[in-house]
């Protein structure tokens, strides 16, 4: 373990992104446990802070950590060692994990902590673990350009097919994306193959890449609805039970009903694209106008 270490990260300069990867992982399991202690009014615990009965969001401490680490390895980057990088990396670490435990609160501009919509926190975190891990374990995104080959290569045919094969890499992850895989883009970014997969496969039924190109093909609409509910069903369902682990109350009665109302709400064919031509009313044709029920 020890070799691997001193090889695969020191040697490789990945060790702030390691401890960035640790403070994360500390804190976001410190603040889950933290709010669940303050939920359950357990007497021993710190209670929520709230100068002159304003609460204070742990998301406003976040940041400001975010901000002084940040600002910090800034100003030491060109002379920091290894392990001045790593100490500010783990409160840069800290730092995000305290915002994006309270993505939920940002997105929604409410707070929405223990609701259902409050599960977009988990996703935002299981998101920056995925990309940390990956970063960590050496794969870069964009995984067809070799910067080394740029600065090192100064023919243009090469710098050439280097920015080809960018702009296939970045139009297939838009791809997949529009086909509405975000986790696959995710991944297949560093991936190449899972990106090619994830482009090639069908489209998520209510993505805007079914919008416009399977309306007018319902025999392949219905395909992508049907893999869409055999497929996706378990993944939700342990994604479901999951966040509500993470989030204090697991349930599996509550998995299996979220997961179908989730199923239900998804997996739906997608619209008719609006035209850009204006009808007889005055309205681009595929706009409901006043009065129609449809």
């Amino acid at each position: 373990m020890e070799h691997w270490l001193d090889r695969e990260i020191v040697a490789n300069g990945r060790l702030p992104l390691l401890f960035f990867l640790v403070g994360f992982l500390l804190a976001f399991v410190f603040i889950r446990i933290s709010v669940r202690m303050i939920r359950a009014e357990v007497r021993w615990w710190p209670g929520n802070i709230t100068p002159g009965g304003q609460h204070i969001h742990h998301v406003v401490f976040g940041v400001v950590t975010m901000f002084a680490s940040g600002i910090a390895l800034i100003a030491v980057y060109e002379n920091a060692s290894q392990g001045a990088g790593a100490v500010l990396a783990t409160f840069f670490g800290i730092g995000s994990a305290l915002v994006l435990d309270e993505f939920a609160l940002i997105f929604y501009l409410k707070d929405v902590y223990w609701s259902d919509q409050g599960r977009a926190s988990v996703d935002a975190v299981f998101v920056a673990l995925a990309v940390t891990g990956l970063l960590l374990l050496g794969f870069q995104p964009l995984e067809l350009l070799d910067i080394t080959e740029w600065r090192e290569n100064p023919h243009l045919a090469v710098r050439a097919a280097l920015v080809g094969l960018v702009v296939v890499n970045l139009g297939l992850a838009a791809i997949v994306i529009a086909k509405g895989k975000i986790w696959t883009g995710l991944v297949g970014m560093f991936v190449f193959p899972i990106l090619l997969v994830g482009a090639i496969r069908l489209s998520r039924p209510g993505a805007p890449w079914a919008r416009w190109r399977y309306v007018s093909r319902p025999r392949r609409m219905r395909r992508a609805i049907e893999r869409e509910k055999r497929f996706r069903r378990p993944m939700i369902r342990a994604k479901i039970y999951v966040q509500d682990l993470v989030a204090g109350k697991p349930s599996v009665e509550h998995a299996l009903t979220a997961t179908e109302e989730e199923l239900e709400r998804i997996v739906q064919a997608a619209p008719a694209p609006i035209s850009t031509h204006a009808g007889t009313s005055g309205t681009m044709v595929g706009l409901p106008v006043e009065g129609d029920s449809t």
